[in-house]
């Protein structure tokens, strides 16, 4: 998935469908020259509802789609019969998406599972025929209800990405490049900082035609859990990933330091986030020689004890097919 084509974060405008009027209508048939009232019922207006989709990944269909109505009830008719109701609007987005009031900014709700379905606006309620009103004194109601109007809102939508593995590290950790080496995607590659500006998704196959999800997410800094960099931006894509992969290059000049920035600005974000699984991998080993990745692999055997850890190279493929066992092991978990 390229990055022009992701799209977390758009404003919709939705409108439910009207309700239809009741029918003021008096029975006529043959032999019966003065029958009751038997006006129908409005049908109900549609519904605009927000459905999962498990396979859409973005929300960038909406990019170029932006208003969503239900239709409106059909009205009453003799013989008691009942307008047709409004035909639902259904509006589909991708697992994680969130769903805001956009004017107060309030959750209305998320979706996170599959076949998931949410009311977001009702219908109006269809009029009553004039049969409803007759009555002992008023045996000829020449008067129904009107159906109700519709509602209309413009809500927020807001993606977190849903994935197996999330790749953690500072800009320019080579998170885009290890994504590209284990799986078919195409994210943007260069020598500079925040080459990523919106996360990449590929699929990683493994064994037995099994596969997972992992996510490059843009690189964070000391401080994005109050804002600076892309701050919260990459901070909210992170809380819906089932594994942490903290990637760290071989060229920090303090393996331990680099770790634990990236770890505290986790915390101070959300501190659940942290009872994720998690694993260490320190990348661009093919910047190392034999005896600086003999040095590297005791300090990460005396930093990282009770977690996961692992020197890779995605440029030589060097140890890439260990590491999919372990984010497996870990995902299986």
């Amino acid at each position: 998935m390229t990055e022009g084509n992701f799209v977390d974060y758009v404003k919709l405008f939705a409108s439910s469908g009207n309700g239809g009027k009741g029918s003021i209508h008096l029975h006529r048939e043959k032999f019966i020259t003065k029958g009751g009232p038997d006006g129908g019922d409005g049908g109900r207006g549609g519904h605009v509802i927000i459905k999962a989709n498990k396979h859409l990944w973005t929300l960038y269909t909406f990019k170029f789609k932006k208003h969503f109505s239900a239709g409106h009830g059909g009205d009453g008719s003799k013989n008691r019969s009942s307008g047709a109701q409004g035909e639902d609007c259904i509006v589909e987005v991708p697992l994680g998406t969130v769903v805001r009031d956009s004017e107060t900014n309030t959750l209305l709700f998320e979706i996170t599972e599959e076949h998931q379905e949410e009311i977001l606006l009702e219908g109006g309620l269809g009029g009553r025929g004039n049969w409803h009103f007759k009555s002992a004194t008023r045996q000829t109601p020449r008067y129904a209800q009107p159906g109700r109007e519709g509602t209309t809102l413009q809500i927020t939508l807001e993606l977190k990405v849903l994935a197996d593995v999330g790749l953690v590290g500072f800009p320019n950790a080579g998170k885009s490049t290890l994504l590209a080496a284990l799986t078919s995607a195409k994210p943007k590659i260069a020598d500079y900082e925040f080459t990523t500006l919106k996360p990449n998704l590929g699929i990683v196959e493994y064994r037995d035609y099994r596969s997972f999800v992992m996510a490059d997410i843009p690189g964070i800094i000391e401080g994005a859990a109050e804002g600076k960099g892309l701050g919260h931006y990459f901070l909210r894509h992170i809380e819906r990933n089932s594994i942490l992969l903290f990637v760290i290059p071989a060229d920090v000049k303090d393996v331990k330091e680099a770790f634990e920035v990236l770890y505290n600005e986790l915390k101070k974000y959300n501190h659940e986030l942290l009872d994720k699984e998690y694993m260490v991998v320190l990348s661009k080993a093919d910047l190392l020689d034999e005896e600086l990745k003999k040095e590297y692999t005791e300090e990460m055997n005396s930093l990282f004890k009770e977690i996961p850890h692992l020197i890779i190279s995605s440029v030589t493929q060097y140890q890439l097919i260990e590491l999919k066992d372990v984010l497996w092991k870990l995902i299986t978990k």
